[in-house]
């Protein structure tokens, strides 16, 4: 059993590094290729890094290095140990990337289509971005002030990292002095976020089933080995018939839809089954509660 679970958390940690890369990937595409030859700014240390490179000619990978390393000192008390090296290996996949694009990728794509160019690097950025986030990595910067809020707050990751960005987005002006890049730098700051919201969003959802079966005790078991979720047994009466039944309640990542339904239709076709989506899930295998611990107030003698 011991092996297995070892297993299973490695299979687990080497999808995350596999998605990271691919998500720091996507990242370098966006930034490299669509958004940095036209002149347009995204946001987070990316946007710092590339109005450097306008302002002094100083290569964005190694602003982009620095700027972080620095961050991610700071971060690794807050966020843990865990994030910080999934982080780090993000930051580092991205810096090789970026380099490799700006070095030796020369080709001006749609540099008569700005806007275009913005929305199209803004979806390869916005994906990158919250795919390192589902798998806990970031491309540092902004997102780790952003995973840092989420961790406490309930907050939109995408709306924090549109707040912090604003103001580097702003700046660019003092470089590019075009005040239609910067109008595109918002628009990127915009798409960006609500890729983000989405990826990270689709990765939570989940959804719960009802399940009505004589054959209650093997579908569980089934859900309990295979997608590893916990189920319920509830006693019920059909109102009908008055007959006592058992129904499984379920909690699982919407991912693993297709899985519980298979395993039904393989041990009872018959089932009566219901499935619905859930707007949050909190407890162990999900989300966190996230609140507001209020101080207690200090109650002053009074004569």
């Amino acid at each position: 059993m011991t092996e297995t679970i070892k297993k299973a958390n490695f299979g687990k940690e080497l999808r995350d590094y596999i998605v990271i890369t691919i998500a720091m990937m996507s990242y370098a595409i966006g930034w490299g290729i669509f958004l940095l030859p036209n002149s347009i700014t995204t946001g987070g240390v990316a946007g710092v890094s590339s109005i450097l490179y306008w302002a002094t000619g100083i290569p964005v990978q190694l602003s982009y290095f620095v700027i972080n390393g620095a961050l991610l000192a700071v971060a690794l008390k807050v966020l843990g140990l865990k994030f910080c090296i999934k982080t780090i290996y993000a930051v580092a996949v991205l810096t090789v990337s970026i380099g490799v694009v700006a070095d030796h990728y020369s080709a001006h794509l749609l540099a008569d289509q700005p806007f275009m160019a913005a929305i199209i690097g803004a979806v390869f950025c916005g994906c990158g971005v919250g795919l390192g986030l589902s798998n806990n990595g970031s491309t540092g910067g902004t997102d780790i002030i952003a995973a840092i809020v989420n961790k406490y707050r309930d907050v939109s990751l995408g709306r924090v990292i549109m707040i912090c960005d604003v103001v580097i987005i702003s700046c660019s002006y003092l470089v590019l002095h075009d005040w239609e890049k910067v109008i595109y730098g918002y628009v990127v700051l915009y798409v960006t976020a609500f890729c983000i919201d989405q990826v990270v969003e689709s990765a939570r959802r989940s959804v719960q089933f009802f399940i009505i079966s004589d054959k209650y005790r093997e579908i569980g078991e089934r859900i309990n080995r295979e997608p590893h979720r916990g189920c319920t047994v509830v006693d019920a009466q059909g109102f009908y018939s008055g007959k006592d039944v058992k129904m499984l309640f379920v909690l699982a990542k919407r991912r693993q839809s297709n899985l519980i339904f298979r395993i039904i239709n393989e041990v009872d076709p018959t089932a009566f089954v219901s499935q619905s989506a859930v707007i949050g899930v909190y407890g162990e295998g999900f989300d966190h509660f996230k609140l507001r611990m209020k101080k207690p107030e200090t109650k002053h003698a009074t004569d």
